[in-house]
């Protein structure tokens, strides 16, 4: 399983590579890809476990939240996700009228499906649109693939105490530890290696490297965690079957929706603070 992970992920490589240093309509297209295929299977796996969330609404909404990200930052971002609500209620009071009685909790997860996979999933183009962006978003998606080897790696060795037992059985304690010492030496070595690609103008450097390792293997192996609650509650191992030993793309990018936004937040921060 491991090892076809691994050849999975490095053939994505070089393609993801090109559209992030690409940016632009390349990167944006990517992402709301990415996107929109998580989103079906967030809807798929909802409706296995008895729920009808809107496929096309959930599918749509985050297209346009992560498009409009792209091409409006945050300043369009109120208005879209307003109207994507009110639609989403109109939907479902239909659905009830129609005799659908869990409309209610139908239009929670509607609407939760847009702002946690358009909203939060847009935070990597917000990361993109940073000065020297495409730095700072390989940083932090680096520190995370670390987060995730070095807990794979120690906690099938290891591992003895479970983290979450009801949620995801196989990770463990000191699994989790030895992500996070992965993730924050991985994050220095990188950052030095960066500061040296880059250039030091960009503030990428070691500590920063190391801070941001630090933040994405504490919290980003929430995200991950959260899928798992979902598929759970579906009885699914898997959110679908698109990327041989990975699963499905919401598999993939679960802890990138929380990287985005620690991310993007933690250098905002730093920026402002060493201008």
């Amino acid at each position: 399983m491991f090892i076809k992970r691994v050849i999975v992920a490095v053939l994505l490589l070089p393609g993801g590579l090109a559209a992030l240093f690409a940016g632009g309509h390349i990167f944006t297209g990517l992402i709301a890809l990415i996107m929109v295929l998580a989103a079906r299977e967030y809807v798929t796996l909802f409706k296995v476990s008895g729920h009808k969330p809107s496929r096309v609404l959930v599918m749509a909404g985050v297209l346009l939240v992560v498009l409009g990200r792209a091409y409006f930052g945050f300043d369009g971002g109120g208005l879209m996700v307003s109207l994507l609500l009110l639609v989403s209620m109109a939907h479902h009071l239909f659905e009830y009228e129609r005799g659908r009685d869990q409309a209610g909790a139908d239009f929670g997860l509607t609407v939760a499906g847009i702002l946690y996979l358009g909203w939060i999933g847009a935070y990597l183009i917000s990361v993109r649109s940073l000065p020297a962006g495409e730095w700072w978003l390989l940083l932090i998606l680096l520190a995370v693939w670390l987060a995730d080897v070095g807990a794979y790696l120690v906690g099938s060795r290891y591992g003895r105490r479970s983290l979450s037992a009801r949620l995801s059985p196989r990770k463990t304690w000191e699994g989790y530890l030895g992500g996070i010492a992965f993730s924050i030496s991985g994050g220095a070595i990188f950052g030095a290696i960066l500061m040296g690609i880059a250039g030091p103008g960009t503030g990428i450097n070691p500590l920063i490297g190391t801070c941001l390792g630090l933040l994405m293997g504490l919290f980003t192996v929430l995200g991950d965690l959260g899928e798992s609650m979902i598929k759970r509650q579906a009885g699914a191992k898997d959110s679908g079957n698109l990327l041989p030993g990975h699963g499905g793309i919401f598999d993939r990018i679960d802890s990138w929706l929380w990287a985005g936004v620690i991310g993007y937040y933690s250098v905002l921060w730093y920026l402002a603070l060493t201008v």
